[in-house]
């Protein structure tokens, strides 16, 4: 059984500057253990907004205004650009641009 909910293609997103492709028709925060299946542990998140260790700001494009969101209730959309992490995101996702 996936933890991905079925898609049939990647979508484009931008998280802090940096062009990724994720499954569509997901949470945020799936597509981001679809990028670091290794290192965003399963087990850290609540999934249910009581833990806000997932919090993002994003903007849907062509939407020139931030928001603010939790991933784990956030579906990912082409275009989204990720402007800002929580920290707990932000320690698990940056080794991804540091290689």
């Amino acid at each position: 059984m996936s933890i991905y909910r079925p898609f049939q293609k990647l979508v484009s997103i931008t998280i802090l500057g940096h062009a990724v492709d994720v499954p569509e028709n997901n949470l945020v925060l799936r597509c981001f253990q679809f990028l670091a299946p290794d290192s965003l542990p399963y087990g850290s998140f609540c999934w249910n907004e009581q833990c806000q260790l997932c919090r993002i700001r994003y903007r849907s494009l062509g939407e020139g205004t931030e928001r603010q969101a939790l991933s784990c209730k956030l579906l990912v959309a082409e275009g989204m650009v990720i402007t800002q992490l929580a920290p707990e995101l932000r320690l698990h996702l940056m080794p991804l641009w540091e290689r």
